[in-house]
């Protein structure tokens, strides 16, 4: 990523240690995050204006997120790989509707985008 990541705009990092903030070149300063993702989700919006709010990570994160129900449109990259261990998608998920609103599919990965129905 080096000295300037492409976000340009701050990226709170959920974790359960404490840490100063990272700033960085071109606006984006990494801030970090110990009291959860309700937490997390707050700073961003402030932070964000009328800018719509992006959450990245791991599957935990996403779980946090689609357990808290503060997800609208998620994307998922699908590649033809198993790892064999670490974090599910959708592990303890209450159940959820999606509805498809694009997929692309090349060879080494699909993309697709769904709505999340309330």
């Amino acid at each position: 990523m080096g000295e300037d990541p492409p976000y340009h705009a701050p990226v709170f990092v959920l974790t359960h240690y404490e840490h100063a903030p990272i700033p960085m070149e071109g606006g984006t300063t990494f801030e970090f995050v110990t009291e959860g993702i309700h937490a997390a989700t707050e700073l961003a919006r402030a932070a964000a204006g009328d800018a719509d709010v992006a959450i990245a990570g791991g599957a935990e994160t996403l779980n946090q997120a689609l357990w808290a129900g503060i997800v609208d449109e998620l994307r998922l990259h699908v590649a033809p790989i198993t790892l064999g261990a670490g974090e599910r998608v959708f592990d303890r998920v209450p159940s959820l509707q999606l509805e498809l609103l694009r997929s692309r599919v090349t060879p080494e990965v699909a993309h697709l985008t769904y709505r999340v129905l309330r």
